[in-house]
């Protein structure tokens, strides 16, 4: 389970500005400190409990980086043709057995270990064979080639000793594939993190059964699972439960006793239906609930019985924004992730907004790519939390700082594309 450090947060009337909640937040995490040596082929995606050092020089041998010949570049005349006997044969995983000597070339393909010479001197150049002429078993190679052309050095990508893998870091394709080439077969990740999640609501139905007079299908439920799984967590589907307290006590508290953190949506603000956020202050303790973000209020930060809890809004944007700005670098801090949060790229509101202060808002937009302007972006027509296929629409999130009233077409933004969250 979570831990948690006993120190208190504040709570009162006040909006509490994102970026304070967060780090009173991660302060007081303990990251996830079980571990797990696992196959490359199951490691995308996990996070990187120890460093990676390689053993060995990458490339291990000096070798040729096209087809063609092998030479002593001492052998080739600077001004006129040079033309040498081929005595030999090297291709990738089968090298030459004998010794090439002065005055002789070799047949190399990409990728070969290059010949050993005699007397502690090696060939130490390779000419392409699309510039050489092939005659009566000798080769004929034009001036003009540099010493050591073509000739990739043993360590010339990774030298034995460096490290190429830092521990806290997420485990993508061509870190997998960089591990391997050092020999790696397994790596030293963290556990995942175990997830509970639910939506709430007599009003919320699983897709597929009959939809009835002011019920409305569960879209949020499976946005988050969904985006869960992009985090390598290990997610345990509770479904939907209805707004009756006991259920939903019942729920929380049977996820408290296995998983490290639980995640709802629906059920958190102040209404007379909305009994997660009174389940959280009843046996719990609520950290957050007031955050200065729209779309996003209102969101539910909290511990039960060991368990991190994170309730988010019912509307479906408002949902998933909540998670990437707030839910998201909390999962990643208790994952041991380094890198936690997304970075930003600078362009122009293609669009006028006014806001009220003191909140800071994420607007969804479609990016285009201007020659004169640079990245430019298109706010989504209607505005509403409720909204889902906006976020269909949109590349990302342009953000709106906290002091921002009004933005006018032109004016420089702040833009969150979806793919840094890794979407």
């Amino acid at each position: 389970m979570v831990q948690l450090t006993s120190d208190c947060f504040a709570f009162g009337g006040k909006l509490t500005r994102i970026d304070e909640a967060l780090k009173s937040i991660l302060d007081s995490l303990a990251i996830k400190k079980e571990t797990e040596q696992i196959s490359l082929n199951r490691a995308l995606n996990k996070i990187l409990a120890e460093d990676v050092i390689a053993a060995q020089n990458v490339p291990a041998d000096n070798n040729s980086a096209v087809d063609g010949y092998s030479v002593f570049f001492d052998d080739l005349n600077e001004t006129g043709s040079t033309e040498l006997p081929v005595v030999g044969k090297a291709a990738a995983g089968r090298p030459l057995k004998s010794i090439q000597k002065r005055g002789e070339a070799v047949r190399i393909f990409t990728g070969a270990v290059m010949p050993n010479g005699a007397d502690s001197e090696d060939p130490d150049t390779v000419l392409m064979q699309e510039d050489c002429q092939v005659e009566d078993g000798n080769v004929i190679i034009p001036p003009g080639i540099k010493r050591g052309s073509n000739k990739r050095l043993s360590g010339e990508d990774i030298a034995a000793g460096t490290r190429v893998l830092e521990a806290g870091m997420r485990l993508r394709p061509q870190d997998i594939g960089l591990a391997a080439a050092t020999g790696k077969v397994s790596l030293s990740v963290r556990k995942p993190l175990r997830v509970a999640v639910f939506s709430t609501g007599d009003e919320v139905l699983d897709p597929g059964e009959e939809l009835a007079r002011g019920k409305i299908y569960d879209s949020n439920r499976f946005t988050l699972l969904n985006l869960l799984t992009t985090l390598g967590c290990e997610v345990e589907d509770i479904g939907v439960v209805p707004d009756n307290p006991a259920l939903i006590e019942k729920a929380v508290s049977l996820s408290t006793q296995q998983k490290d953190l639980i995640i709802t949506s629906g059920g958190v603000s102040t209404g007379e239906e909305d009994h997660v956020k009174n389940l959280i202050e009843k046996t719990g303790e609520l950290l957050f609930w007031r955050l200065a973000i729209k779309p996003g209020r209102p969101v539910a930060l909290g511990r039960l019985k060991g368990a991190f809890f994170i309730g988010l809004p019912g509307n479906p944007v408002a949902a998933m924004v909540t998670f990437l700005k707030i839910a998201r670098p909390i999962i990643l801090h208790l994952s041991g992730a380094r890198n936690i949060y997304p970075q930003p790229f600078i362009g122009q509101a293609d669009f006028d907004y006014a806001k009220k202060p003191e909140r800071k808002e994420f607007v969804r937009v479609k990016v285009r790519e201007d020659k004169t302007e640079g990245l430019v972006f298109r706010k989504y027509e209607k505005e509403g939390a409720g909204i889902l296929s906006s976020l269909v629409f949109a590349d990302g999130l342009v953000e709106l700082p906290e002091e921002a009233t009004k933005i006018r077409r032109g004016d420089t933004v702040r833009y969150f594309p979806f793919s840094e969250f890794g979407i």
